[in-house]
């Protein structure tokens, strides 16, 4: 079968691998009808040393139960299911907890010698505690929004969750890309009354607007700070989603966030040190977040993409078949696609 594989910065290939089998009855053989590129790819595609053996890549996918272990229930073949970006069992403590991404069972696809979901199948550790079924068939034109339940819809989700969006809130949101703008539309769901949107590409921040922003700030840095303050009568909002995970916009998240609020971070941290001593200390902010547990989330998120309360499958502006995943890193590493979808 063909999948994508990461070699260095800048050189991703689609080549022939050996075709997934289950190497353990708890595993799954999913045929994928959809994937997808997520900004966290580009990490790697900016800057992994370049190597002769390639990796595979890609974390979010939905697709066609094909093969089932021996000890896999509650799933067949044929079922249309969608996999969230980290494997869990589901029955440890910390599954039961809802934070299955500390599960120590689990692991991330991609990663560690599992499949990535940049191709034509994968292979599905402990597929009971992991997929979840969705009642849709195979070329379903919901599939685009419920690829987004693997990571990125969840992920601004598990955002705005963790800094207490609720009815009424007023929040800031930092980063115009498809974390971010599922923030936005996360925020909007849970009730935010408020949306402070800090992006400066128009096109996103239009899409920002119909997902639920009430005020887009271009401007960044001081500048940015101050306007945001301005639109606040000066004291910033209490509840700040950070959806890039560079210093600077963790940064420019502590200085808009209000006296006694919180700062929720999900964007891949891109640095070592976090700038949180006595300013922070002595204003009370709380800094929370972290990575998604995306399938704690999944049956609370599901019924409304389901029935089209919520749209986040407009995130994607361009779709590209498997032989032309290298182009669509190129694409979104350009800033000339906000994310791609992938159909094998």
């Amino acid at each position: 079968m063909r999948a994508t594989l990461i070699y260095g910065a800048g050189d991703v290939r689609v080549e022939n691998v050996p075709d997934p089998k289950p190497a353990e009855p708890t595993d799954a053989i999913v045929r994928v009808l959809r994937a997808c590129i997520c900004g966290s790819d580009l990490w790697p595609y900016g800057s992994r040393p370049a190597t002769e053996k390639g990796d595979r890549i890609g974390h979010e996918f939905l697709g066609v139960v094909e093969d089932l272990g021996s000890e896999v229930s509650g799933l067949a073949p044929g079922d249309v299911v969608v996999a969230p970006f980290a494997y869990a069992d589901n029955t440890c403590e910390y599954c039961r907890a809802g934070l299955h991404t500390s599960c120590p069972h689990g692991g991330f696809f991609g990663a560690g010698g599992v499949d990535g979901g940049q191709g034509e199948a994968v292979r599905v550790p402990f597929a009971q505690g992991t997929l979840v079924k969705l009642p849709v068939g195979e070329d379903d034109a919901l599939l685009p929004s419920l690829v987004t339940l693997s990571d990125v819809f969840p992920t601004g989700h598990h955002c705005a969750v963790t800094a207490g969006v609720g009815p009424g809130s007023v929040v800031t949101v930092i980063g115009d890309g498809a974390v971010g703008l599922s923030a936005v539309l996360a925020a909007k769901r849970l009730g935010a009354e408020r949306i402070i949107l800090m992006g400066r590409h128009a096109d996103r921040t239009s899409l920002g607007r119909e997902f639920g922003a009430t005020d887009v700030v271009a401007e960044r840095g001081d500048e940015g700070i101050a306007r945001v303050r301005e639109l606040t009568g000066g004291f910033g909002t209490p509840a700040v989603l950070e959806c890039v995970g560079t210093l600077t916009t963790l940064e420019t998240a502590l200085a808009v966030v209000r006296d006694g609020g919180t700062v929720s971070r999900v964007g891949a941290p891109q640095y070592a040190e976090v700038p949180f001593g006595f300013p922070a200390f002595g204003r009370n902010i709380t800094l929370t977040g972290g990575i998604a547990p995306v399938r704690a989330y999944l049956e609370e998120l599901l019924p409304d993409v389901l029935d089209g309360v919520v749209e986040p499958g407009r995130v994607f502006d361009r779709t590209v078949g498997l032989a032309d995943v290298p182009d669509g890193y190129r694409a979104m590493a350009a800033r000339e696609a906000l994310k791609v979808l992938v159909r094998p």
